[in-house]
């Protein structure tokens, strides 16, 4: 891979923020606040950003860092970023008294950060051996991670609202069963479920993600193949290609319900925070556009790129690939 084909995998959908490094997004929405808020601290924030990575890295005490392949580094920066933007796009188009203000912003910035820590495994956790198996309760994970952490740098204040928030990203909680009585951490919890589906399918490399990252969290995570009781299972995704031609579907369902349904189609404040413009709408509808043009054709060879990866392991993406392996294995293979 040439420098400038990495250089493109790991900018956010402007080429303009490296959304692999924290410091890099830090700044980024440290310009931002400081268009909204100019007479507020982001030092707290900047705090936030530091203890971010050094949770995925694998530096913070009693953790052992990001292994999860789709749900990387970069995925959260990327989500980050966007939803910083949201916010940017919300307070823009609004008066005063319906503006968010720093504290709900602040809120929007922490969750984004550590909406996908569930993930992240624990020192404790010897018997799990990818964050991934955590995909059908990384969200209470979650809840359980700032809890314990916005205290420890005293935003107490944030975690009755944070912990209710986070499920804006997942489905453990339906949406209307969300317990928020105030409308602006609703509106917070909107925004970042909608950042965190933009940002992923306005990725540069979404396709070959889904494909050859997000099907083995999957298959570890047991969404790919749901296994019952009774020792039946239901092969849900075939294959890494087999999740790619129901990704039309998912994306339907998605804005139906979600983007264009509960989250009631706060992704306009894109256009609100770039003066009219959409980068994030218009790199979705190319993926798909691309996708439909692959599906037509059936030439999926032309999907090669090879973005990098940003995980605690070099080797974390091979590894992967063999647990996902074994796990099948198993599985068309129970043991008596």
């Amino acid at each position: 891979m040439n420098d400038d084909s990495r250089r493109l995998s790991d900018f956010d959908v402007t080429g303009t923020v490296q959304v692999s490094c924290a410091h890099t997004v830090r700044d980024a929405v440290r310009d931002i606040f400081a268009q909204l808020y100019p007479n507020q601290s982001f030092d707290t924030l900047a705090q936030v950003f530091d203890d971010f990575r050094r949770l995925f890295q694998g530096e913070y005490p009693g953790y052992r860092g990001c292994d999860t392949v789709y749900h990387d580094m970069q995925h959260t920066l990327d989500m980050t970023l966007a939803m910083a933007r949201l916010i940017g796009g919300w307070e823009k188009a609004h008066e005063a008294e319906e503006q968010l203000g720093f504290q709900n912003a602040t809120l929007g910035i922490v969750t984004a950060l550590f909406h996908d820590s569930g993930y992240i495994l624990h020192e404790g956790d010897d018997q799990t051996v990818n964050g991934a198996e955590f995909t059908l309760v990384h969200i209470t994970r979650g809840v359980n991670w700032l809890r314990e952490y916005l205290p420890t740098i005293g935003l107490d204040h944030l975690v009755a609202a944070s912990v209710e928030v986070i499920h804006f990203t997942g489905y453990e909680k339906p949406i209307d069963q969300i317990e928020l009585d105030d409308l602006k951490h609703r509106t917070v919890g909107k925004l970042l479920g909608t950042a965190d589906l933009m940002a992923q399918m306005s990725d540069r490399c979404y396709l070959e993600k889904c494909r050859d990252r997000l099907y083995s969290e999957f298959v570890l995570g047991g969404l790919a193949v749901n296994e019952n009781g009774d020792g039946d299972t239901a092969v849900n995704y075939e294959s890494g290609l087999d999740l790619l031609k129901k990704t039309p579907e998912f994306f339907d369902r998605v804005t139906n319900e979600r983007l264009d349904g509960v989250f009631e189609g706060v992704y306009s404040y894109f256009s609100d925070w770039f003066d009219g413009d959409d980068p994030y709408n218009h790199m979705v509808q190319q993926n798909l556009d691309y996708l439909a043009k692959i599906m037509e054709t059936g030439d999926w060879s032309i999907l090669r790129r090879q973005p990098p990866l940003f995980t605690t392991s070099e080797n974390q993406l091979e590894d992967t690939q063999k647990m996902v392996q074994l796990r099948l294995r198993d599985i068309k293979s129970p043991v008596d």
